[in-house]
């Protein structure tokens, strides 16, 4: 399946999501999309070494692409296969990472993509490096 044409950065955000209900996005304005950023509790340069080794090890996830200040992985679901993109944009001036995860295919994800980021928000917290979304 082709990547989709809605990945990357655009202006230094992550992309909007689509009206469905398959994806949240810390850029995103609506309620129904948006979920936090995640919040840096350490340095940095740290936080997305760290973000990166976990992404590498997670099951069926493989990274794209990664530079300096954007990630890009795939995410394989259990059953289907079917791909979920997850992007994340570090953006140190304000201590944040933003975070997009999209399901490419289907209308409504079951919340599947909103567990994912808060699944990887409680890894990250747990080894001090982001705040907790309920602090």
């Amino acid at each position: 399946m082709k990547q989709p044409l809605d990945i990357g950065l655009t202006n230094g955000r992550l992309s909007p999501c689509p009206s469905s209900p398959n994806c949240v996005s810390s850029d995103a304005r609506d309620k129904s999309h948006r979920i936090d950023a995640l919040e840096l509790a350490a340095d940095p340069a740290k936080v997305w070494a760290a973000l990166k080794k976990r992404l590498a090890v997670r099951p069926r996830t493989r990274i794209v692409t990664v530079t300096d200040d954007y990630l890009h992985a795939q995410e394989k679901s259990r059953i289907f296969g079917f791909v979920d993109d997850i992007e994340f944009h570090l953006r140190p001036a304000e201590q944040i990472i933003a975070i997009r995860s999209a399901s490419r295919v289907g209308y409504s994800d079951f919340g599947v993509n909103r567990r994912r980021v808060e699944e990887i928000r409680r890894v990250l917290h747990d080894l001090g490096l982001v705040e907790s979304q309920n602090r």
